[in-house]
């Protein structure tokens, strides 16, 4: 594993570099690109057959946020910005370059001219302005993209290739969200499009890859974008991908889809647990992976139900999970277990592996003293009612599952009763906008710790119905202060508030690992941990 660097906001500078900067995060397993050793010069053409464990239900990249589906409709879509996995500085895109005002309120991007989406119209000032616009209009999906852009006062075209973003107080976020794919820049004809619509039927992007088909559930197909001639600066290709087409199927059971790519039906299968590393190994094909930034794996709980609004309850659940257990038992070789909200690979991410020791004991004296007393079936009860709670999950990773049968087992330990109720994917945002949940197992990839103000902020969605309160006010001055030490120092104070108060139950991070063939080269992690496939070849 590669040694990270120090991010300790004393080690920040200046707010230039706040904005430019973001992260290292870590490469591990047999290789950064996923391929063999190459057998001679890169070549075009080919298919490209990537099998992935689930499909949420949209192609909108503004809209998705489940790894599965981003690893497709990133390809469709180019950025304003990008930024270098290895070091994390924000790089051109479609921006070929860009100015910060000294407060961080204002963000003027100059755009590459030439720029067409595949439909044939140009991209212009105006069509990002539209993008930036109708963001918050995107709805339940949206929200990721809506936070990015939260307290913007205005998108306003300067000339036909110049576009100023203003906020209403400093937003040092903002440019590392220029290069996400939740900002990823459409055509206006898909601006103009439902957000319905724009799940179902995709839209038109700029990106190295067209959509060709999506059959939910099943596959979604790109083809190379002809004539494509405006990649990101950290790409080493100039002009169109390699690959004719990339095929990206839908393989729930993690063994097919192993089983599928020691066969060679597939080329790449994503979420390789720990059960299928062996049979793996030594073949024909190579495990890469790499950690996420972002807020860890874990409970996200619904803090206004009524047995969780109890501090004490919640210390507890906290308390009583084995996190190292879990990380060895279940996840790939190499998985941390939480030791904060954020993951270690994200700034200003702040160590409270002592506040998130597993202690059964100190779990039982908190129930004990909240009231809640062993009953004859082995589960708690107070008041005539059980201490019973259901937890919510998506099949979107081979873990989940028996993760959460650990995390079952654990809590019973302490006399709490868990049902673990599976969802479709689909039903992800549904669920935590409606609040009709106890517990969502759930976490977010962002190499940017504003990432907590969108989960956890009362005063944008708040999906687990936090109380207003010091949290607020920590993340909001976060994201508004210039200052990278003050930054850094609030960031730090958000996660003690939230692993202190146990709004939210940190377990694992998230590490993701790739099955690839050797026979495919340049297969590359972006900043976030996702694929971004321009590059990569067959050969």
């Amino acid at each position: 594993m590669t040694a990270l660097p120090d991010l300790r906001p004393s080690r920040w500078a200046p707010l230039a570099a706040l904005l430019t900067t973001s992260v290292l995060l870590t490469a591990c397993g047999s290789g950064d690109d996923g391929s063999g050793a190459a057998s001679g010069p890169a070549k075009s053409g080919g298919t490209l057959t990537f099998a992935v464990g689930s499909d949420s239900g949209c192609v909108d990249p503004q809209q998705v946020g489940s790894n599965d589906t981003i690893y497709s409709v990133r390809q469709i879509v180019d950025s304003l910005t990008d930024q270098d996995p290895k070091t994390g500085k924000i790089v051109p895109w479609l921006a070929r370059s860009w100015d910060v005002s000294a407060d961080a309120t204002t963000f003027t991007f100059h755009l590459r001219s030439g720029v067409t989406f595949s439909d044939g119209s140009k991209l212009t000032a105006q069509v990002v302005k539209d993008n930036f616009d109708a963001v918050p209009r995107l709805g339940a999906l949206g929200t990721l993209a809506e936070g990015y852009l939260s307290g913007v006062k205005s998108t306003t075209v300067v000339d036909p290739l110049t576009v100023k973003v203003a906020f209403r107080q400093p937003n040092a976020q903002f440019l590392q969200a220029t290069s996400t794919h939740s900002l990823g820049i459409e055509s206006s004809a898909s601006v103009e499009k439902t957000p319905q619509q724009k799940c179902s039927d995709g839209v038109v992007g700029s990106g190295p890859f067209v959509l060709k088909q999506y059959v939910q559930n099943q596959s979604v197909t790109l083809t190379r974008r002809t004539g494509y001639d405006w990649g990101s600066a950290l790409w080493s290709k100039k002009g169109e991908a390699y690959l004719d087409r990339l095929v990206f199927k839908v393989v729930p059971e993690a063994g097919v889809r192993a089983g599928s790519l020691r066969s060679g039906q597939v080329d790449a299968i994503s979420s390789v647990g720990k059960a299928n590393e062996a049979a793996l190994k030594g073949g024909q094909v190579t495990l890469v992976s790499r950690a996420n930034p972002g807020v860890v794996f874990g409970l996200g709980l619904n803090n206004a139900r009524p047995l969780l609004k109890d501090v004490k309850v919640r210390r507890a659940i906290l308390a009583a999970v084995d996190r190292k257990q879990i990380a060895d038992t279940v996840f790939p070789t190499g998985t941390r277990p939480a030791t904060s909200v954020l993951a270690h690979t994200t700034p200003d991410y702040t160590d409270l592996s002592t506040d998130l020791a597993f202690a059964a004991a100190k779990a039982k004296s908190l129930l004990n003293e909240a009231g809640w007393q062993t009953g004859s079936d082995g589960i708690r009860t107070k008041g005539g009612s059980r201490l019973a709670l259901t937890i919510n999950w998506f099949p979107n990773a081979a873990t989940n599952q028996p993760a959460l049968e650990l995390v079952q087992q654990q809590l019973k330990a302490v006399a709490i009763d868990v049902v673990l109720k599976q969802l479709p994917v689909t039903q992800f945002a549904t669920t935590l906008q409606s609040g009709d949940f106890d517990v969502v197992w759930a976490n977010v990839t962002r190499a940017d710790p504003d990432i907590l103000r969108s989960s956890f902020s009362t005063r944008l969605a708040n999906f687990y119905r936090l109380p207003a309160g010091s949290l607020d006010t920590a993340l909001s001055a976060q994201a508004a202060t210039a200052d990278p030490a003050e930054r850094g120092r609030l960031v730090a104070q958000a996660q003690q508030l939230i692993v202190r108060n146990a709004y939210n139950v940190p377990v694992v991070e998230l590490q993701t690992q790739l099955g690839v063939s050797n026979k495919v080269h340049d297969l590359e992690f972006d900043s976030g941990s996702r694929v971004q496939l321009h590059d990569t070849w067959i050969g």
